[in-house]
């Protein structure tokens, strides 16, 4: 059975969790080793056991908790997902292949790539968030807001995590981040999302102290 990661990148595993809060803290968490199971783990059955975690923990850190295992579970037992990727786009630098989506279903799973030398802008995604990085290297920049009467959006940075083949990073509806992909390949990622208040989710101008709807 194929190790997460090792279908896209040589880059050596470290198979993280990371939890990103509002505020821009960054925890680990939980046991990132995968136990081998006869049965495989099918994306209809993850579908299943989200909604069931989705119905009975309100709590959006403990949610991205205990549902990035079964990330890891599905990536490492139903491995052909890793290669469910579309090329970045020449025009836009990235792209994003959606694998399920449902109206009125509490969530989207998607794959995202993106290719070298790009950035992404300052965001966040109000919503909960898992991201597990399955090729390439990553950098995750790191805000929390820090507003003055005077500039309401106004951005501290708080450091960066390097994500590499293996990690699993999560974030909550308020964590502040923006991707920038490291080195020479692209960056591909398994990434699921919660249902989007489009209300509270914003991309930041970090030299005027502005934020925009995203």
């Amino acid at each position: 059975m194929a190790a997460l990661g090792v279908l896209f990148s040589h880059l050596p595993m470290t198979n993280h969790n990371w939890l990103i809060t509002d505020d821009g803290q960054q925890t680990t968490f939980g046991n990132a080793d995968v136990q081998p199971s006869e049965q495989v783990y099918r994306l209809y059955r993850f579908l299943t056991d989200l909604e069931d975690i989705l119905a009975d923990e309100s709590d959006d850190s403990l949610r991205v908790q205990k549902i990035a295992p079964l990330v890891r579970q599905l990536l490492t037992s139903s491995y052909w997902l890793q290669m469910e990727y579309d090329p970045p786009s020449a025009k836009t630098g990235w792209s994003v292949k959606f694998l399920y989506r449902e109206h009125q279903f509490p969530l989207t799973v998607q794959m995202v790539a993106w290719a070298p030398g790009q950035v992404s802008t300052i965001h966040n995604h109000a919503t909960w968030g898992i991201v597990a990085l399955i090729g390439g290297e990553e950098k995750n920049h790191l805000w929390r807001r820090s507003p003055t009467t005077e500039q309401p959006h106004r951005l501290e940075s708080v450091g960066e995590q390097i994500l590499v083949p293996g990690d699993i990073i999560g974030f909550t509806p308020g964590a502040i981040h923006q991707v920038q992909p490291l080195g020479d390949e692209p960056t591909i990622s398994f990434n699921l999302y919660g249902v989007t208040d489009h209300k509270t989710r914003y991309q930041y101008d970090l030299a005027n102290h502005t934020a925009a709807l995203f």
